[in-house]
């Protein structure tokens, strides 16, 4: 089919406080992969949530195929066409692929002739799944490809898609967009929400660009440059990050023979990790979502405890040590987890500063809190990192993913630590905000601190890190300089080319 299929027309939606989206039109054809850009709190998330049903907008209209569109509900949207890949995956990781389909469905067919019909419609669609596979067995990309396949055993018109590479390797991306064209071949328009511009550019045919909840703009992405589309996006020129390039002092973090179970049961255990890092040195390690990237972190804030000598910090060993003695002696970490690890949601940000911040900045004395001392460090965290909220008694789970990112990022960054370790630093975060926080690394190095960034975003590693390992079933790759490394070598390292055998790609 040709045409329009979504027409919305004068969307708005307000909270108190805010007006999420306002007076917002545009429109999807049959066919298109259409870009929805914006940084964080530009109401993209809003926008999706009217049209899936979960948010009732207060005033505009929506028409679907020509017809009137208000879905009261995610069923009454699945019905009519809409189906949606959230950024979060919603599985249970308990049972297995065809279980956890049958369960987003209204009437699931007899468990035998589902399982068929999911082994031939994910081989069809070049995405093959084992229907009788536990979920917590599979890897990130194979959990997206059961979200993505129970979206298609609906006979979607409408699918959107929230971050969809954000936990892939780069072949398993070029996997996913052969799909997505398949489908757009067949007439399925498909809403695309991602930060990643040059992925934007490659896959889609029209993108619009959402500031402050207006519609500002829209523009044909292969025509348009990264950079343009987030200087869109942001209203103002964007800076790029810059490295003073300092040399590196004395290691300052050992790892070795590192060896942990996991705390979950479907976690990656850390087999034999052996790691040294310098000061003033920024070390990216890759991997794809939960090849231990979880654990490794823990280990390292001291939530898990290792062998007394297995991790050293200036020469002391730390591995018995619990995450406040370690914060006190200079290591920080930020885990990929906001809501619920990096951050209480039902506290105000001045409690959340208060929470890693009490230690290195002071803020309790002879067990009394130092309540003003805790808001003046919360209002620097949201001055200094731009954390878009009304003030520091607001709620965690009142920001949006980006701004709480912001606010959880910063909170580390400005308790001057010796050593810093963050995971997934710009996870969800617009492109103004992920060069602001890369900045703020590459400051931190430039300062003596030595960083490692664990990271799924290659080219964000690429950006900051000096050197680059990956993370596989546990295991690290040896160190090496980011400098030279090709994405072909890195997608290797990634999937499990150790050693030295990636050298000859």
């Amino acid at each position: 089919m040709t045409g329009t299929l979504l027409k919305i027309e004068g969307l708005t939606k307000a909270y108190p406080g805010v007006v999420a989206n306002d007076s917002v039109s545009f429109e999807i054809k049959y066919g298109e992969v259409h870009a929805l850009l914006g940084e964080n709190g530009a109401g993209k998330s809003t926008l999706v949530k009217m049209i899936y049903g979960l948010v009732k907008p207060d005033s505009g209209t929506m028409l679907m195929n020509g017809a009137p569109f208000a879905p009261p509900e995610p069923r009454a949207a699945r019905a009519s066409g809409v189906a949606m890949v959230f950024q979060h995956f919603s599985l249970f990781d308990a049972l297995n692929v065809a279980e956890n389909i049958a369960l987003g469905m209204e009437q699931p067919p007899a468990m035998r002739d589902l399982a068929e019909k999911i082994r031939t419609v994910s081989e069809d669609y070049g995405l093959p799944l084992d229907p009788y596979k536990t979920v917590g067995d599979l890897s990130a990309g194979e959990r997206q490809r059961v979200e993505i396949i129970r979206c298609l055993l609906q006979d979607p018109k409408l699918l959107i898609m929230d971050e969809p590479t954000s936990v892939l390797t780069p072949q398993e991306v070029e996997i996913l967009f052969e799909t997505l064209r398949k489908l757009t071949a067949e007439g399925v328009a498909i809403l695309y929400i991602s930060h990643k511009l040059e992925e934007i550019r490659a896959l889609c045919d029209a993108a619009t660009i959402l500031r402050l909840g207006k519609n500002v703009g829209t523009c044909i992405p292969a025509e348009t440059s990264a950079r343009d589309m987030a200087e869109l996006m942001v209203g103002t020129e964007l800076q790029t990050p810059k490295s003073a390039g300092a040399a590196l002092g004395d290691v300052v973090l050992d790892i070795s023979g590192l060896s942990i179970p996991s705390p979950s049961a479907f976690g990656t255990p850390l087999r034999n990790i052996h790691l040294r890092l310098r000061s003033g040195e920024v070390l990216g390690i890759g991997g794809v979502a939960g090849n231990g990237q979880d654990e490794l972190l823990l280990a390292l804030s001291g939530e898990i405890r290792t062998a007394h000598d297995a991790v050293k910090l200036k020469g002391e060993p730390i591995g018995q040590l619990a995450p406040n003695a370690r914060r006190m002696r200079g290591l920080l970490t930020a885990p990929e987890e906001r809501l619920g690890h990096a951050a209480a949601p039902n506290m105000s940000l001045t409690e959340n500063a208060l929470l890693t911040g009490n230690t290195r900045r002071g803020l309790s004395s002879r067990g009394f809190l130092k309540w003003a001392k805790a808001r003046s460090f919360a209002e620097e965290i949201i001055e200094k990192f731009d954390v878009r909220t009304p003030g520091p008694d607001n709620a965690a789970r009142s920001l949006s993913g980006g701004n709480l990112q912001k606010f959880v990022i910063g909170r580390e960054v400005l308790q001057d630590p010796d050593v810093l370790i963050v995971n997934q630093p710009t996870w969800g975060v617009d492109a103004s905000a992920a060069a602001s926080i890369r900045q703020a690394i590459l400051d931190l190095a430039a300062g003596g601190t030595a960083v490692i960034v664990i990271s799924q975003d290659l080219d964000e590693l690429m950006e900051v890190a000096d050197n680059f390992a990956a993370l596989n079933e546990g295991r690290l790759t040896e160190t090496r300089p980011t400098q030279g490394l090709t994405i072909d070598e890195i997608g290797l390292m990634m999937g499990g080319a150790h050693g030295m055998e990636v050298a000859h790609v």
